[in-house]
């Protein structure tokens, strides 16, 4: 009996120590060596100082800006550790009344904007982090940007075109603009 616990804790810590410890280190070696910016967050860095990540949307509320998806991470947007959905149903009326604050806000900032206003910008991601939007919602916003910037609608839209990325591999996903990128380009000095 003695001999079989012996055993058992001899695999047990074998096992432990090539899945706890062997295992991590050579992943953590392989990522950084392979894909580096990813393996340590995708961080987009400002002036030697990381300020946010293309993986995670920010949220953004001055009509200067390109305005994200909602962060379904309450009561502190943006918030990582409560990365999830709001789990709230279609025929729910909690959520019937968010689309409707959030669409009255879109219409109170861009009152002249009488365009159907894309999901996107009123539900939240499965995440509640999600860094992009669809072309559809940046299309919907341009007016909006590029008057409260005093630009043209068409400098906006080029900056809007090379942001957009397209499906992944050709057919995977859809086309999608990250609206940190975007709007980190909308504050460059213009080219």
């Amino acid at each position: 009996m003695t001999r079989l616990l012996r055993n058992a804790a001899m695999l047990l810590l074998l096992m432990t120590a090539i899945t706890g410890v062997l295992y991590p280190l050579v992943a953590t070696g392989l990522a950084q060596l392979v894909f580096p910016r990813q393996a340590n967050g995708s961080l987009i860095v400002k002036d030697g100082k990381p300020i946010g990540s293309v993986l995670i949307g920010q949220s953004f509320t001055d009509p200067k800006y390109f305005w994200g998806r909602p962060s379904a991470t309450t009561p502190q947007a943006d918030n990582g550790v409560n990365s999830g959905g709001s789990n709230l149903g279609p025929t729910n009326p909690a959520l019937t009344d968010a689309v409707k604050q959030r669409i009255a806000a879109l219409r109170a900032a861009d009152p002249g904007n009488t365009a159907p206003v894309p999901v996107d910008l009123v539900t939240a991601s499965a995440s509640g982090l999600d860094p992009e939007i669809s072309p559809a919602a940046a299309q919907y916003q341009l007016a909006r940007v590029a008057k409260a910037r005093g630009l043209g609608t068409t400098q906006v839209q080029a900056l809007v075109d090379e942001y957009t990325s397209g499906r992944q591999l050709g057919v995977f996903g859809e086309p999608r603009v990250n609206v940190l990128q975007l709007n980190l380009a909308l504050d460059a000095p213009q080219r």
